[in-house]
């Protein structure tokens, strides 16, 4: 009798152990909000210095830890599908289909536009050639001989560069002859800067925001101005020349939020949205969607005086 009347207390017990256990494992060590905890962003190889800049400053002002993943845009898109991230960086919104698809699994994407960037072709600084014609890229790309162009040079056969240039030359994959690949960015600017007779295919914003270790490429090399498909002027990928359309190859980013829930992907897409990050977008060379404002104080002098 003795025994049996302890086992109740003993069952009672382990009970409660096992509940602590079961809270213990379901409590979050560090709670997530739009502007506090830890979180990964997939983002498009050819857009990773701006964003690094953004991160930086939005780490600096709130208690946020973010981990760049810069992937092709192939591998960044796929990120949101297999689940391995939650928000990415793209240079094209979503399609039909990728909503479609999003919606079966009942998530509605945020998607906020944060700027304007352009595809540029850039060649070996010694090269005589400043100018180059859209309709001779997709020519050449469409596997047609074109004396003015010796070879393109991507960073990834799945990147947004090569995605765009085949859109426009309406082919689905890239020709074998004369068309050249490597793995980022960095490795095109290295190569054309090393090596004469070559067209690089990049996103401006390496060229306009280099990292220290890059600027000795990118001073070795110069951005083509490009004939778009109609008129006559030839244009430079440059801040004004975006912002009043006349370069051909501009191109809307975006951040495709999919977490579901107010994290950081909703906090950190309003922060590159707003002033701070309009701001630093505008610094870049790039085109911010928003003109930030700017104030003036008129000080009056003493000669205004009547």
């Amino acid at each position: 009798m003795k025994n049996s009347s302890k086992i109740p207390y003993f069952a009672f017990f382990l009970l409660l152990i096992f509940v602590y256990a079961c809270n213990q494992g379901n409590t979050p060590k560090k709670e997530e909000t739009i502007l506090k905890g830890s979180t990964s962003i997939f983002v498009d190889e050819t857009l990773t210095p701006i964003m690094e800049e953004q991160v930086a400053v939005f780490e600096n002002n709130y208690e946020a830890k973010i981990k760049l993943i810069s992937k092709s845009e192939s591998e960044t898109v796929n990120s949101l599908f297999n689940e391995k991230g939650a928000i990415a960086v793209l240079s094209r919104n979503l399609t039909t289909e990728e909503l479609k698809t999003f919606k079966q699994r009942k998530i509605n994407p945020k998607v906020t536009p944060f700027a304007i960037d352009a595809v540029a072709f850039i060649t070996n600084k010694s090269s005589k050639d400043s100018l180059i014609a859209l309709k001779d890229v997709i020519s050449f790309m469409q596997g047609k001989s074109i004396p003015s162009i010796k070879g393109l040079v991507f960073d990834n056969l799945n990147s947004s560069t090569a995605r765009y240039l085949n859109s426009l030359a309406g082919i689905k994959t890239i020709p074998e002859k004369g068309v050249f690949s490597f793995k980022t960015n960095e490795e095109v600017i290295k190569h054309v800067s090393e090596n004469d007779g070559m067209i690089g295919v990049v996103g401006v914003n390496w060229l306009s925001q280099p990292q220290p270790d890059m600027q000795k490429y990118v001073d070795n090399v110069s951005a083509l101005s490009v004939k778009g498909l109609t008129g006559n002027g030839y244009f430079l990928p440059s801040q004004n020349n975006i912002a009043e359309k006349k370069y051909p190859l501009a191109r809307d980013l975006y951040i495709i939020n999919c977490q579901g829930y107010s994290g950081l992907g909703m906090g950190f897409a309003s922060f590159v949205g707003g002033d701070v990050g309009q701001r630093i977008i505008l610094k870049s060379g790039l085109l911010p969607v928003r003109i930030p404002t700017r104030k003036f104080t008129i000080v009056k002098s003493q000669n205004d005086k009547k």
